[in-house]
């Protein structure tokens, strides 16, 4: 990230100040409010709003996000997220792993997608929100035309069939799986209609009996998932969204798998750029994040040509001069000043609701901020990029919350930084065990805290 401030509405919510807050204090990316948090992602904007507004008109983007740990690829990602709910999206974060959510198996891929799915109005999963916004509004459409109640059903059948024509030439069974949902709703048959929506969702182990009934057969497979992602995207659009915005994040887990498996996820990653690329998918902002390692690296994008190819940008220059409507984008990471920086905004930010504001901004001024970040950095083996996650944890947690709650506390004379190995990342666990280990402590930066 820049050290370009932030530029934080004046007035916030007590919701919104709360829900960013306690997120920090557990050491963890807020799920929205990231607007009062954006700094440096000014540069940004004016790209990223016009593919948005891309997709919106029918277009597709498929983007991929670069950047080392801790650089804030997770909080990049929903802080875009959030601009495309603003325009009506609907929005999915997908954590790739090989256990959970394997890339080359795009049926788990949707599965997640559908359960992660999440809409300005309803949380995860708003799948069935989203479906029966669609029925409504085939038959909101079909009474517009002229059609009595005896003839609505009918009426829209032929609607549904009309709207998922392209879709059904590749996954017939999504359009019959919604007619028997529907069905299953007409018959006051709740089971079954959930245990329908449940297998249009990609759910594998569906009943029999409600697959029978809805007249699909089996689980969906590797490629009917991409028949079933173009189904969801038109009754996405039908029902009032603009788009869907999804992220597959933490791509580089990739490189930890078997060679099979990773050659086929490299594949998998390489068909959905293709099929972005082509328009299959019109209303889809398509996001991956990996680390400059998988993007660079022989075990990575690398190893297959093709797809090396197709995400290839130039970041030889200064990266002030940065692409931003390059495919692959860069995320510099923080640095001690701009680190410095997102304190004081939490800072002012938790003092807005604090019993005593003045206090809270006297007893943490902007040295003392400056001073914890630098303590914080020095314990990471002064990987500033790093630090932020732990750096906002301790602020928010061990700082700000006890200037708040006891009068006579202050951090320089009270609080002395402890690291617990148990409170660390990995990565982090292992830059603060080279420090301990090497010539180099933490004990050897001078701070007055």
């Amino acid at each position: 990230m820049s050290t370009t401030g932030s530029q934080r509405p004046a007035q916030v919510s007590a919701a919104r100040r709360r829900t960013v807050i306690d997120a920090l204090r557990r050491g963890a990316v807020p799920e929205s409010g990231l607007d009062l948090l954006a700094t440096g992602l000014d540069r940004f904007e004016a790209a990223l709003d016009a593919e948005l507004d891309a997709v919106a008109s029918g277009g597709s983007v498929f983007k991929a996000v670069r950047g080392e740990y801790g650089s804030g690829k997770t909080f990049f990602t929903r802080w875009l997220g959030e601009r495309a709910k603003r325009r009506n999206f609907a929005v999915a974060e997908i954590q790739i792993s090989e256990n959970e959510t394997p890339l080359h198996k795009l049926e788990t891929v949707y599965r997640r997608l559908t359960e992660r799915l999440t809409t300005s109005s309803f949380p995860p999963s708003a799948l069935r929100p989203v479906v029966d916004a669609w029925f409504y509004a085939l038959e909101e459409d079909a009474l517009a035309a002229g059609a009595t109640e005896e003839e609505l059903p009918d009426e829209v059948e032929k609607l549904l069939v009309a709207r998922l024509a392209e879709v059904s030439r590749h996954a017939p069974s999504f359009a019959t799986a919604l007619r028997g949902y529907r069905a299953a709703l007409a018959d006051g048959d709740e089971a079954t209609a959930a245990a329908v929506l449940a297998w249009l969702g990609g759910q594998p182990h569906v009943a029999a009996s409600a697959r029978r009934s809805a007249g699909v057969r089996g689980d969906l497979d590797h490629f009917g998932a991409l028949g079933f992602l173009q189904g969801l995207l038109t009754v996405l659009r039908d029902s009032g969204h603009t788009g869907l915005f999804v992220v597959l994040d933490e791509v580089e887990t990739l490189q930890r798998v078997r060679s099979d498996a990773r050659d086929k996820a490299l594949n998998a990653l390489r068909q959905l750029i293709d099929e972005v690329h082509s328009g299959r998918f019109p209303g889809l902002y398509l996001v991956i994040t990996g680390t400059p390692a998988f993007y660079d690296g022989q075990q990575g994008v690398q190893r297959l040509a093709p797809l090396a190819q197709r995400l290839a940008t130039d970041f030889t220059t200064d990266p002030r001069f940065d692409n931003p409507r390059a495919v692959q984008i860069r995320l510099p990471g923080f640095t001690q000043e701009s680190l410095v920086d997102l304190g004081v905004t939490i800072r002012d930010l938790y003092a807005d609701a604090a019993t005593s504001p003045a206090r809270v901004q006297t007893v943490v001024d902007d040295a003392y901020v400056a001073d914890l970040a630098r303590a914080v950095g020095g314990a990471l083996g002064g990987k500033v990029g790093v630090a932020p996650r732990l750096f906002l944890k301790k602020l928010v947690g061990d700082v700000l919350d006890r200037v708040d709650q006891f009068d006579d506390f202050d951090p320089r004379q009270h609080y002395k930084l402890t690291v617990a190995s148990s409170e660390l990342t990995d990565v982090e666990r292992n830059l603060a065990a080279a420090v301990t280990s090497g010539s180099a402590t933490a004990d050897d930066i001078d701070l007055e805290l």
